[in-house]
């Protein structure tokens, strides 16, 4: 996969980069990548596909509208691997070469989180709802992330006849947070700055 610069996202991207709207910023950015295979490219794609093929020959899902079904298709497996080797030229610290090809099949609700969390925080969440006048702790993480960004999505286009993927990314950030935290950093500033332009 190659970055492709291209001029006309370039300036959806100058437009998007910080559009305050008042009390919420938006966020947007548009990235075109070339499909064809560059440095570890390769490797990756062979890994992916073997695990994927492992995984469905093991899988005793059969129903047609699943997504194991659907990666049946090779056509369908080569989309996953674009993606996949997409996300892996937008972020690069993280090691998609660890990421198990199940995880691609199943879908985390909220509920299953609430339940993965309240397993392992326990205790942690008692020791918060003691401290807290009883406030859950989930209850407080889940309305902080929700202040902080109103929403996030992340859609990737798929041009099989140009070989090209896009991604585009854009969310909703909360400007009221923002100005709260922006407040408490000008307050850790270097006291000597307030002073600076003083007669003494």
């Amino acid at each position: 996969m190659k970055y492709l610069e291209y001029t006309p996202l370039d300036r959806i991207n100058d437009f998007l980069s910080h559009l305050d709207l008042g009390e919420r910023t938006i966020k947007g950015c548009l990235e075109a990548y070339s499909c064809k295979h560059t440095g570890t490219d390769k490797k990756l794609s062979l890994s992916l596909e073997h695990e994927i093929l492992d995984y469905l020959g093991k899988s005793s899902d059969a129903d047609s509208s699943s997504p194991v079904e659907y990666m049946c298709s090779k056509s369908s497996r080569k989309t996953l691997m674009y993606l996949i080797l997409t996300l892996y030229h937008m972020y690069p610290d993280f090691d998609f070469s660890a990421v198990k090809a199940h995880q691609f099949f199943t879908e985390e609700s909220w509920d299953c989180f609430k339940q993965i969390f309240d397993a392992y925080m326990f205790e942690v969440s008692k020791e918060w709802a003691e401290a807290n006048e009883g406030c859950p702790l989930l209850d407080t993480l889940y309305k902080a992330l929700d202040e902080r960004c109103r929403w996030s999505f992340t859609f990737f286009f798929y041009n099989r006849k140009l070989k090209r993927v896009v991604s585009f990314h854009f969310s909703c950030l909360s400007n009221l947070v923002a100005e709260g935290f922006l407040m408490e950093e000008g307050s850790w500033s270097g006291e000597g700055e307030i002073f600076d332009d003083m007669d003494i």
